[in-house]
């Protein structure tokens, strides 16, 4: 059903753009979404639409499509703008991702009208587009936990990007089953591995997979709650036994 929804959503925007001759663009996409929405793209051979989420490792982006007579115009920066939340002094180091996205959620704004949350002890900046940032940033300052922070909109431009670092490791496995890949990134037995897939611990490119057998490819994200995220980088070659040398990105 999500799917369907996303599909049409895509399919809309990118009929308007070109009846309209304007750029059009969707609500922040998740991780999944972003996945199909390239798959999309790539299906229908559209060349006049651009993801972007404000910075280029960003998780949630919009789908930015535009007339094809403009192409040279399009600036994706002034969709997106930034409201930004500065703590006092007393505050601090005190507030996590949880407690932003909670404000937000309290205030009545939908997770799709927000994009990436950059958190730093000192403030946040919560990423949504422009037609958002007013209401956001006025709702957010009736909030008790918020109520002594400096709350302002900034343009794109401004975002304290976050420093992403990566631990390149890599893995030898028997195949490309998700149990079996699950197991050696988790550092755990095969059938612990089955374990933490029926707890619906683990997504492959934002969406929840439960499958032992699903094939893992080349360019997956693979998130494992409570060990982290991981990126299947390529297959480095074959062992003499036949088992799979996979290299992968660690997100540390």
């Amino acid at each position: 059903m999500q799917e369907n929804i996303i599909l049409a959503q895509l399919s809309d925007k990118a009929r308007q753009a070109e009846e309209k001759n304007k750029i059009e663009a969707t609500d922040f996409l998740d991780m999944y979404q972003v996945h199909l929405a390239k798959n999309f793209i790539a299906k229908n051979c559209i060349d006049n639409v651009v993801l972007y989420g404000g910075y280029e490792d960003s998780e949630r982006k919009v789908a930015v499509f535009y007339p094809k007579d403009s192409f040279d115009n399009l600036d994706e920066s002034q969709i997106l703008q930034i409201v930004r939340i500065e703590l006092p002094k007393e505050e601090q180091g005190k507030f996590t991702h949880r407690n932003y996205l909670g404000g937000i959620i309290k205030i009545g704004i939908k997770r799709e009208k927000v994009g990436d949350i950059i958190v730093a002890d000192d403030r946040a900046d919560i990423i949504v587009k422009k037609e958002t940032a007013n209401a956001l940033a006025q709702q957010l300052s009736g909030l008790n936990r918020f109520q002594n922070s400096k709350i302002s909109i900034k343009e794109i431009k401004d975002l304290r990007k976050p420093e992403i670092k990566l631990e390149k490791i890599d893995i030898i496995v028997p195949s490309l089953r998700l149990d079996s890949i699950v197991s050696d990134l988790a550092r755990t037995s095969r059938s612990k591995a089955v374990e933490i897939l029926a707890q619906e611990r683990v997504f492959i490119n934002g969406q929840n997979e439960t499958k032992p057998s699903k094939s893992v490819k080349i360019g997956d994200v693979i998130t494992i709650r409570g060990k982290g995220r991981f990126v299947i980088k390529e297959i480095k070659g074959n062992t003499r036994s036949g088992r799979s040398i996979l290299s992968i990105d660690k997100y540390v």
